[in-house]
């Protein structure tokens, strides 16, 4: 039987051999798993996939996020590419602009026409040669690192709880990915996986709590009532910082002190 190295952070592994968990097992079934779950999505026909098929294909999709994908095809046909490449996803996910991933992106200081600037670059990797277009110049299939991203941004879903899969999920998948274009990009810029991560995690309390306000005032009380003005990127991005501090004060905190013990 093939062996395959895994590598992980020196944490992770201490907890795997204190809690005794069978590695090669717990391995294997995720692997099984993902391999399906990408060829399940190199399978799907993008030269003439529309809305409504996509959303028969991926139900647990978000409106926002079909619309990014649509758009990542449409960017690639543009471009003349034969796949779908992380690069592409970036883009489209850029362009829609008003999603949840581009606003934790501002609230990371990564600017976002900074980042469209640099989308463009394509994905290199092992397959895309035999790749190729239909009869309108359409691309037929997401490339290997665009369907590991695409696979990555479930697998960061179902870590966080959550039975759907957002433009923030697929940010983060884009960034965990290690091989295409957009995660080279997206981590130059700043944007790397455990502070990405939290920052999803704080935008989402910070929305939840934004919808609790918006929910609770009424127009008499001046709150957010029928007649108020919708609450824009910069009122979200305030509550993020805000919900985020106290977690980076913390971690801070812990480091020092594993710091000073060490010493």
């Amino acid at each position: 039987m093939p062996k395959i190295n895994v590598y992980l952070p020196d944490d992770l592994a201490d907890a795997v051999r204190d809690t005794g968990i069978p590695v090669s097992a717990v391995c294997q079934q995720a692997l099984e798993q993902a391999v399906r779950r990408v060829a399940a999505v190199r399978a799907i026909p993008l030269a003439e996939l529309d809305a409504e098929q996509l959303a028969a294909r991926l139900p647990h999709l978000t409106v926002r996020l079909r619309d990014v994908l649509l758009r990542a095809r449409d960017q690639a046909r543009a471009a003349g590419a034969a796949e779908v490449g992380t690069g592409h996803l970036l883009a489209a996910l850029l362009d829609e602009g008003d999603n949840l991933g581009v606003r934790v992106l501002r609230t990371l200081d990564v600017s976002p026409a900074a980042l469209a600037a640099r989308s463009t670059t394509t994905d290199s990797a092992p397959g895309d040669a035999a790749a190729t277009l239909d009869a309108t110049g359409a691309p037929t299939r997401w490339s290997v690192t665009g369907a590991g991203a695409l696979e990555l941004a479930v697998t960061e879903a179902t870590a966080l709880g959550h039975n759907y899969v957002g433009c923030e999920h697929l940010l983060l998948g884009l960034v965990a990915e290690p091989d295409g274009a957009a995660g080279r990009v997206l981590r130059e810029s700043g944007a790397d996986l455990r502070a990405t991560r939290r920052a999803v995690a704080a935008a989402l309390v910070g929305y939840a709590h934004l919808r609790a306000q918006t929910a609770g005032a009424s127009p008499a009380s001046g709150g957010a009532g029928a007649g108020a003005a919708p609450v824009g990127a910069e009122a979200v991005a305030a509550l993020v910082r805000r919900e985020l501090a106290p977690v980076l004060a913390r971690l801070e905190r812990l480091e020092q002190r594993a710091g000073a013990s060490t010493e």
